[in-house]
């Protein structure tokens, strides 16, 4: 699915949410008037980006490669492909294409809308497998990070 930019300057705000496995709506409901409390939160922690830029379209993108790209430690450089990962492309009249998104091992839900200020993306990540965030934006399953990068 793609969202187009509207006619006024557009930017983009990414909210990262990593779940609480232990969260119960129950108990929020029967305690708390539904919301969560300090004995029970319902995510672990959340981050949120922004994208300044004139952006002018988003599009979700679903089990795709991501390519993670740098140079190591001994200045060489290197390339892997992440396979099966849920990405979010944003595009910017004045800046490079930028990619926010997860493992779809990871995700337990992904969505995105453009309101009246931009566009806004909320990504919901599972606690319960490990992962890494090599780059802003980017948090890749444990299982699927290339070995050759684990450094011991």
């Amino acid at each position: 699915m793609k969202l187009k930019k509207q006619a006024k300057k557009m930017n983009c705000k990414i909210h990262v949410y990593l779940l609480n496995d232990l969260y119960s709506q129950a108990f929020a409901d029967e305690n708390h008037d539904g919301n969560p409390s300090i004995d029970n939160v319902k995510y672990d922690w959340e981050d949120e980006l922004s994208i300044s830029s004139d952006v002018t379209e988003v599009t979700e993108l679903k089990s795709v490669s991501y390519p993670l790209a740098g140079i190591d430690e001994n200045e060489q450089s290197f390339q892997y492909d992440i396979p099966h990962m849920h990405l979010f492309e944003i595009q910017s009249s004045d800046a490079p294409k930028v990619y926010v998104g997860a493992s779809e091992s990871i995700i337990s839900e992904a969505k995105f809308q453009q309101t009246d200020q931009g566009f806004v993306i909320e990504i919901f990540l599972k606690d319960y497998e490990p992962m890494s965030n090599p780059t802003p934006g980017i948090f890749i399953a444990s299982k699927s990070f290339p070995k050759e990068l684990i450094r011991l």
